[in-house]
């Protein structure tokens, strides 16, 4: 077990050593709170974009289903009649420039893995800064939107926002409630007071602080070909090597249990670089991997690699308060 899986475990699991890093904890709170009360005096360098800004992001550390509703966002708003566009930091990118603008036809090492994903999915116009109100202000002076959506971003406050969606992990909640690095927050749970809406992933209803979402495997698509397959391409008790690099990778193994599969669990980091070495693995099984680290792997896929795409499923009444929320910043749509 890595120190990181270590930690994570203690966060949510307990365990006395972290007592030791309260200190270091109190001197974080201190800092992000600092930062918070600046952005709601107005000091600093705010940049308030012409059009409505919607921060899609969390509190806590891994990951908690942000790119599939992000891109579920997309296509809502497309459908009222909006012109989308997303800005995101572009975590592990190394572009020749910064603000960049993803094309689909990138590398994942340029544009990033999430962000790529996004573009391949939707072809939405977005920019990638860490300086997200530079990247907000660059896909404006090149595209007409009526709205941006910030991939993350949450505790960027240079940028400010119209509207805050905070999403959490139904199953995992917020583990011990303490901030970094006693815990998984990013922000005193009290800052989930101040956004305007919280949505849980994995939750079949709504809770009653917020709206339940979840992730539905839709199809198979091979690496190589991009054919895509129904989910019974594989028969129940199929062995698959399955391949994780996200936030929460056992999310991932439990969703192919639950399509009765018998996952030969992988995991890696976060973002992680592949090779086709680093995925050799014996016995010879189909490898089955999620949309993020298929962006990264298509250069030397095997011809039985898949990726398992899903959607996200926001309950009805998310989908009408959005709704509600949509019409009072852009009236007449």
């Amino acid at each position: 077990m890595s120190l990181a899986d270590g930690l994570t475990r203690a966060w949510y699991q307990g365990h006395p050593a972290l007592l030791l890093l309260r200190p270091l904890e109190w001197l974080y709170r201190a800092v992000v709170q600092r930062r918070r009360r600046r952005f709601l005096a107005g000091e600093g360098a705010i940049y308030r974009a012409p059009v409505p800004v919607l921060v899609v992001g969390n509190i806590t550390v891994g990951g908690t289903g942000k790119t599939p509703l992000i891109l579920w966002l997309i296509e809502h708003c497309r459908a009222r009649g909006l012109r989308v566009g997303v800005v995101s930091r572009g975590y592990g990118a190394e572009p020749p420039q910064l603000p960049w603008r993803v094309r689909a036809d990138q590398s994942a090492r340029v544009a990033g893995d999430e962000p790529l994903l996004i573009v391949q999915r939707s072809g939405v116009p977005l920019m990638i800064d860490p300086d997200r109100g530079r990247a907000v202000a660059a896909l404006l002076a090149t595209e007409p939107l009526d709205l941006i959506l910030s991939d993350d971003g949450l505790q960027h406050y240079r940028l400010a926002r119209d509207l805050e969606l905070v999403l959490i992990d139904a199953a995992r909640g917020l583990g011990n409630c303490r901030c970094l690095p006693a815990g998984p927050l990013r922000e005193p749970v009290e800052r989930l007071q101040s956004v305007d809406a919280l949505l849980y992933n994995g939750a079949l209803s709504d809770p009653q602080d917020g709206y339940g979402f979840t992730l539905q495997p839709r199809t198979l698509v091979n690496l190589r070909s991009g054919e895509r397959r129904e989910l019974d391409h594989f028969a129940p008790g199929q062995a698959v090597h399955a391949v994780a690099g996200i936030g929460n990778p056992q999310r991932f193994f439990k969703t192919l249990e639950g399509l009765h599969w018998r996952p030969v669990a992988h995991a890696f980091a976060d973002h992680a670089a592949y090779s086709a070495e680093l995925l050799d693995f014996s016995p010879a099984l189909p490898v089955l991997m999620t949309e993020k680290d298929a962006v990264k792997c298509g250069a030397f896929a095997a011809d039985d690699w898949w990726y398992l795409a899903v959607d996200a499923v926001p309950s009805a009444a998310f989908v009408a308060w959005l709704d509600q929320r949509l019409q009072a910043l852009l009236p007449g749509t």
